[in-house]
């Protein structure tokens, strides 16, 4: 049996050793190529390197990195939720979680390049978390491309017997008909002249945005896109539809103004019913919102990018309407946490149910929900959103016996065509609608106001700005 030494110079061996080897972990931390902070499970940090201290700070405004749920309430909002529902002593809490940042360029105050962090969360035991940070901007760019490229081939080698092939005129409308389409949608010969979103839902596309896929289309060679489509009995499938621009296109008289039904497009209809699973599980980890299911800030602002260019390319409106539950933490205090949540889900729903498919809604804070609706003006946009407000107003949320009622204000923003840049229309557009809706909050709250140039402005549509994208 090994004898224990015991002896003060022993203790004091030992102390040097374990203080040596701290010093070093500690090095080896503050050193690491990714972000690491270290903290509590209430978020309190304990240790934080400098890398995650660049990344998080614009998050924070007044220089305060105490607690990892507070730097990042405004941009991962369900953070502390996760951690309390992870069952494991210890584990990876979630993984790859992006969030959308905008930071004023060098020299220029009033631009913004987007930016965009990955976070993965550990629970190291039961009273330790460790977050690693790192920027993953340009990944996700080469990521989107892949998953365009990948869609493309998929539709060209899978099932390549199962699908639609119709021809398409320079404005979108079907050429011809034959057995194919009537295999797949069930549409007879009537078609023939009818766009091709004749195959969608009657919610789920613009007439801008129909011409969007023919001009990328043009751009890029093909447009490929995924989601619901329409039988002519009325039923719904999930299909993807590849739109490629005809090679001999010209031949057919394309730049003949006097013939406008000349065929100038090939599109290929696909029933992918059988991998609809496949795909929204995907959505489900990497655009949705945790608690409510819907678009989380990711999928928000990767729209909202996408109609910019859009609209800068084919002017046309496009209307953001910002929602907040009123005395939302009143609500927390009094009835729970867990109350809170279902009311968030409740107005989630309520949500889902007033605005089309084509529509962006979003959350994007912890009681602040954003829907952007391409092709819309100021009345259309502020009038589903009062009709939203109103619905609200009615319902009734069951949490432990009670009966919570709760209203919500909104403030709505419209971009007009004239904006010049990207960058430069998603701030504008949210700083507008808050400042909107903190009139709407001044004025009572439970109402809608639109945003015109003589509301005032204010220190918290400031901050928000700063941290939109």
């Amino acid at each position: 049996m090994t004898a224990i030494d015991d002896s003060p110079e022993a203790l004091r061996a030992g102390h040097e050793a374990l203080r040596a080897e701290h010093e070093a972990l500690m090095q080896f931390l503050y050193l690491a190529p990714v972000g690491l902070v270290q903290s509590g499970m209430d978020g309190e940090i304990v240790m934080i390197n400098p890398i995650s201290a660049q990344l998080l700070m614009p998050l924070s405004p007044d220089g305060d990195l105490a607690n990892l749920f507070a730097a990042l309430e405004d941009v991962a909002p369900d953070l502390r939720l996760q951690c309390e529902q992870y069952p494991r002593t210890n584990g990876m809490v979630f993984e790859g979680l992006h969030i959308h940042l905008r930071h004023p360029r060098a020299g220029d105050q009033n631009r913004a390049t987007p930016q965009i962090l990955s976070l993965t969360l550990l629970k190291l035991d039961d009273t330790r978390l460790m977050a690693v940070i790192h920027d993953v901007t340009a990944e996700v760019r080469r990521e989107r491309q892949l998953r365009q490229s990948d869609a493309w081939l998929n539709a060209i080698l899978t099932r390549i017997s199962d699908y639609a092939l119709a021809a398409l005129d320079r404005h979108g409308r079907l050429c011809d008909w034959n057995d194919s389409i009537a295999r797949v949608t069930g549409f007879g010969e009537h078609v023939i002249g009818s766009p091709y979103s004749v195959f969608y839902p009657p919610d789920a596309m613009t007439p801008e945005h129909l011409l969007d896929r023919l001009r990328e289309a043009d751009r890029n060679g093909w447009s490929m896109d995924e989601g619901l489509r329409l039988r002519a009995d009325g039923s719904q499938f999930w299909g993807s539809a590849l739109i490629a621009p005809l090679p001999e296109r010209d031949t057919f008289g394309l730049d003949d103004r006097d013939d406008d039904y000349a065929p100038a497009y090939c599109l290929i209809l696909r029933d992918i019913s059988d991998k609809r699973a496949a795909f929204e599980k995907r959505r489900q980890a990497a655009f949705c919102d945790h608690l409510t299911g819907l678009a989380n800030r990711r999928a928000f602002f990767e729209a909202a990018e996408l109609e910019l260019d859009r609209a800068a390319r084919t002017p046309r409106p496009l209307a953001l309407v910002v929602f907040d539950a009123d005395h939302f933490k009143h609500i927390n205090d009094r009835h729970g946490h867990p109350a809170g949540d279902r009311v968030l889900c409740d107005l989630a729903n309520a949500l889902r149910d007033t605005f089309r498919a084509v529509d962006t809604v979003a959350r994007i804070g912890g009681e602040e929900f954003a829907v952007l609706l391409p092709s819309t003006g100021p009345a259309q946009a502020l009038a589903i959103a009062e009709r939203l407000c109103t619905s609200v107003s009615t319902r009734l949320v069951a949490a432990d016996g009670a009966e919570i009622a709760y209203t919500v204000s909104g403030g709505v923003a419209v971009l007009e065509s004239e904006t010049a840049t990207v960058a430069d229309s998603i701030d504008a557009l949210i700083k507008r609608a808050d400042q909107a809706l903190y009139a709407a909050k001044t004025a009572g709250r439970n109402r809608v106001v639109a945003w015109t140039p003589d509301l005032p402005q204010h220190e918290n549509t400031q901050q928000r700005s700063r941290h939109a994208g």
